[in-house]
């Protein structure tokens, strides 16, 4: 299937107290241009979200929002430097010592607690591959979620271009029709000119016949059509292989306006100029759908 290049997915998963939300948001673009939006203490897993966003998603700028939370304290810890609390309580002593029985030596835990750097409060150490590979996981839901949105638009699109095409090829059917015609058209108006012109004098035959092969030589479509013919059996292809197949179709539309424009150029019949001009517009709306496209 197609894709859209727009787009948009959620993920969210919570792993003991770590609540992980990570949001996708895609706009049009000609390449791929991915950015991760993330805290800072988790850039570590920068390149790797990249990596994975990459192999999901082919064109588009893609804009990837990491959200990281914990519930309470759980992320910190409260350690004792019991070296640094001897040292004080021998410091203590001391001075009880000094102060010859003068000084109560009665201390409290809370009293020692007070002291520099006696208690530290630090966040608990992560196991760095561990938290990467969770951040992974939830972005593997948002990808999920990003690209069902995208297949949906996808195939909207892709089924309004099919519905244009159709009408390309019902006009483009009646301009093959109506080609023939023009041919006969100009030699009837040729040999009443030249009845006109000559009145009573014989006309040459031959002359007129050659004058109406020329002329349909110089109107003649039939390669245009059939390359048109082509073109379109060309996009109806590429779209039920499916996948990242904008850039062919955006080619692929080129090719169209250039056979379109050389039948326009080459008939001079109001008729077929209708059609042409119907073509074309039909023919700028595909482009512009196809733009949307991954």
């Amino acid at each position: 299937m197609v894709k859209s290049m727009t787009g948009y997915g959620r993920g969210e998963l919570s792993f003991e107290g770590l609540q992980v939300t990570v949001e996708l948001r895609a706009v049009n673009n000609r390449y791929l241009d991915c950015t991760v939006k993330m805290p800072r203490a988790y850039i570590f897993a920068e390149d790797a979200m990249k990596t994975k966003v990459q192999a999901g998603v082919s064109r588009g700028k893609v804009d990837v929002f990491v959200t990281i939370t914990r519930s309470g304290g759980d992320d910190m810890v409260v350690t004792v430097n019991e070296e640094l609390a001897k040292s004080y309580v021998d410091a203590l002593q001391a001075l009880c010592e000094l102060g010859r029985g003068r000084v109560k030596r009665e201390y409290r835990a809370t009293d020692l607690a007070r002291f520099p750097d006696v208690l530290t409060v630090e966040k608990r150490a992560e196991d760095l591959e561990q938290v990467k590979e969770r951040l992974l996981t939830v972005l593997d839901l948002a990808i999920e979620d990003f690209n069902a949105m995208r297949a949906t638009e996808g195939a909207r699109l892709a089924a309004d271009i099919l519905d244009r095409a159709n009408r390309i090829e019902e006009m483009l059917g009646r301009v093959e029709v109506r080609s023939p015609q023009t041919v006969a058209d100009y030699r009837a108006r040729l040999a009443a000119k030249m009845q006109e012109i000559l009145q009573n004098v014989q006309i040459d035959e031959g002359r007129l016949l050659t004058e109406a092969a020329i002329f349909a030589d110089k109107v003649a479509v039939d390669e245009e059509t059939v390359r048109l013919h082509s073109h379109l059996g060309q996009l109806r292809e590429l779209l039920a292989a499916g996948g990242a197949v904008g850039r062919k179709l955006d080619f692929l539309i080129q090719e169209f306006n250039r056979e379109t424009n050389t039948i326009g150029s080459k008939c001079s019949d109001l008729e077929i100029t209708r059609y042409v001009v119907d073509m074309k517009a039909e023919i700028e709306k595909i482009r512009e759908q196809v733009q949307n496209l991954e």
